[in-house]
């Protein structure tokens, strides 16, 4: 395991980052690891672009028109 020294932290976020682990329990040194664990090591977000990109092509878009009713329409009109 490797050791991380981290310098010049505002004093607040000491503050915050103690108040926390006292809530959950742990040291704060334990606090600051699991915070970092859970901000860097999540899986990478897809961008929009890549979530398009991955959809299946389900057809044309003439495909998906719609059909009017003629009885709902007349209730509209």
């Amino acid at each position: 395991m490797a050791n991380l020294v981290v310098r010049n932290i505002n004093e607040d976020i000491v503050k915050a980052l103690k108040a926390q682990a006292g809530m959950h329990g742990v040291s704060a040194e334990a606090e600051h690891r699991k915070i970092l664990e859970s901000v860097l090591m999540k899986p990478r977000k897809k961008s929009f672009a890549e979530v398009l990109h991955a959809m299946p092509n389900v057809g044309e878009d003439q495909d998906f028109a719609r059909e009017q009713n003629e009885r709902i329409d007349n209730v509209f009109s």
